[in-house]
């Protein structure tokens, strides 16, 4: 294979070959004018190219990461599911190292695991309020939380 222009997108600079999911990257680190800093986290849940999440599952972890995730970092911008759906880009305001964010996530995760329903789940609050799966965000998060020790090895080789 001939090696691929250099992308704006840096997530299209990934060799998603070499990954090793789960995992949790800082995928950007941007300076804005004023001098705020963003750091932009990959958190990466199933294995690129092999294995992704149900549609249904990534919806109610967007919900409950992007409502949870809030009770443990002020610092929480955006909580993104990426379009493969093997995971979910977090944006951070401030410079954030994966030393600092691991526990906000672990966190979120324990907290999504306790949670009984998935927030905003209806009508009123969500453009697709029946399109969720409470038991498959958990089962996701059981995952992903179970293979803590693995979240740092982000290259398979």
């Amino acid at each position: 294979m001939t090696e691929q222009p250099r992308m704006n997108v840096e997530s299209f600079n990934l060799d998603h070959r070499t990954v090793a999911a789960p995992y949790l990257r800082i995928a950007d680190r941007k300076e804005l004018n004023g001098g705020d800093v963003l750091t932009k986290f990959d958190v990466r849940f199933t294995q690129p190219n092999h294995t992704h999440l149900d549609s249904e599952v990534v919806h109610s972890l967007e919900h409950m990461m992007a409502e949870h995730m809030r009770n443990h970092s002020g610092d929480v911008l955006d909580v993104s599911p990426m379009g493969c759906r093997t995971g979910f880009y977090v944006l951070l305001v401030g410079d954030h190292s994966v030393d600092s964010f691991a526990p906000v996530l672990e966190a979120t995760l324990r907290d999504l695991l306790a949670a009984d329903e998935v927030p905003a789940a209806n009508e009123i609050q969500c453009g697709w309020g029946a399109h969720h799966s409470l038991e498959g965000a958990h089962a996701a998060a059981r995952e992903f939380l179970d293979r803590r020790a693995e979240w740092g090895t982000v290259s398979a080789g």
